[in-house]
C-alpha cells in the first residue's frame, strides 16, 4: 500500500465509524460485555473523537505533509503494547505506524481487545494488503522497535525487555486543571467533561484542580452533576462508596454532590470517584511547579488547554510529549 492508499482507507474508516453500521454496534456491545467500564456512551465518545480528530482527511494530509511523508520508507516491524484504560486508547500509536509505512504487531490489553481488531478487520476487507501491515499477537518478538504503554510497574518490565531496542516506554500519567474562580457556567460544564468522561480513567482526565484561596466550590459541584448518571454504574458507585467511607472513618474534610467527592490533597492522582484540589496564591507559581512534572499529561485552564478539550487530542498531540511519528521515521 502506498501513502495515498493508506490515507484513503483511513478516510473510509472515518465514514464507517460515523455511519455506525450494525457490525460496529455489535462490536461496541461486545466490548462493553467484556469490560463494564466501557459503556456505550463512552465508547461512542471515544470513537467520535477518533473519527473527527484523527481520521479527518484534510487533517491527515496536513499531518503527512508536515513530516514530508512519501513511499520511500524502508518498512520496519514495530511492536506496540497498548493500554486498556479507555476505549481505543492505543489508536494513535496504531495510526502513526500505519501512516508512516511501517509494519506493526499490536499486543492489545485484555480490557480493550475488541474495538481496534474490529476496525482493522474492516480495513482488511476493503484492502487485503492491510493484513501485511497490521497484525495482533499476545507475544512481541523480533521487532525492530517498540512502543509500550502501561503503569509505572509495567514500565520497568518494558524497559528490561525492550530497552536495548529503539523504544518509547510510557508510565502512569494524569492531567490537572487550574481555575481562577471567574469561569463561566459553560466553562465549568466543559471542565466536568475533562474530569468525568471515561469515569476519570484516562491519562488526559483531570484528577487534580488548583483553585485560588477562598474559591467557591458550589458552581463547580453543580456543574459536575451533569454526570450524576454515573452513580447508577455499579463499578463507579462501589469506588465512590469505598472512598467516602475511608474519608468518614478518618474524619477527613470532604465535599460531595453525590456523584464525586472533592478532597484537599497535594497528590495529582486521585482515586476513582474522587477529585483532589489544592489552593494557590499565584497562578504562575502553580504553572512553574508543574513544568517538568513527568506525572502530568495535560494542563487545562485559561490560556492553557481549553476547557472541554483534554479528551480531544489532535494528531500532533503526542502522549508524554514524545513525537511518535518522528521516532518511527527515524528508525
Amino acid at each position: 500500500m502506498n501513502l495515498q492508499q493508506r490515507l484513503e482507507i483511513l478516510h473510509q474508516l472515518r465514514q464507517y465509524i460515523s455511519e455506525q453500521p450494525i457490525e460496529w454496534q455489535n462490536a461496541c456491545r461486545q466490548a462493553e460485555q467484556l469490560n463494564n467500564w466501557f459503556t456505550q456512551r463512552f465508547i461512542q465518545t471515544a470513537a467520535e473523537a477518533v473519527a473527527n480528530n484523527f481520521l479527518n482527511n484534510d487533517l491527515l494530509r496536513d499531518w503527512a505533509d508536515h513530516y514530508h511523508l512519501d513511499d520511500n520508507v524502508t518498512p520496519k516491524t514495530v511492536g506496540i503494547v497498548m493500554a486498556g484504560n479507555i476505549p481505543l486508547v492505543g489508536f494513535h500509536d496504531f495510526l502513526c505506524a500505519f501512516v508512516s509505512g511501517h509494519k506493526q504487531v499490536c499486543k492489545l490489553s485484555s480490557k480493550d481487545d475488541v474495538l481496534l481488531k474490529h476496525l482493522v478487520t474492516k480495513m482488511t476487507e476493503w484492502n487485503p494488503a492491510v493484513a501485511e501491515r497490521v497484525q495482533f499477537n499476545s507475544m512481541l518478538k523480533d521487532c525492530d522497535a517498540y512502543i509500550a504503554t502501561g503503569s509505572d510497574n509495567s514500565a520497568r518490565y518494558f524497559d528490561y525487555y525492550f530497552g536495548r531496542y529503539p523504544s518509547i516506554i510510557r508510565k502512569n500519567r494524569t492531567s490537572v486543571g487550574i481555575l481562577t474562580g471567574s469561569e463561566t457556567e459553560n466553562e465549568l460544564s466543559l471542565l466536568a467533561d475533562d474530569v468525568m468522561q471515561y469515569f476519570g480513567l484516562g491519562c488526559r482526565n483531570i484528577t487534580k484542580l488548583y483553585v485560588p484561596n477562598g474559591y467557591d466550590f458550589v458552581p463547580l459541584l453543580n456543574a459536575l452533576r451533569k454526570y450524576s448518571w454515573m452513580f447508577d454504574h455499579h463499578k463507579y458507585r462501589n469506588n465512590y462508596d469505598y472512598q467516602l467511607a475511608i474519608y468518614l472513618m478518618n474524619n477527613i474534610y470532604y465535599m460531595t454532590n453525590d456523584c464525586v467527592v472533592l478532597i484537599e490533597n497535594e497528590q495529582v492522582f486521585s482515586p476513582i470517584g474522587t477529585l483532589h484540589y489544592s489552593y494557590y496564591e499565584q497562578q504562575a507559581d502553580v504553572i512553574n511547579s508543574l513544568k517538568g512534572n513527568e506525572q502530568v499529561q495535560a494542563i487545562v485552564g485559561n490560556d492553557l488547554i481549553p476547557f472541554g478539550q483534554a479528551q480531544q487530542p489532535g494528531l500532533m498531540d503526542y502522549a508524554d510529549g514524545v513525537d511518535v511519528m518522528a521516532f518511527l521515521l527515524g528508525l
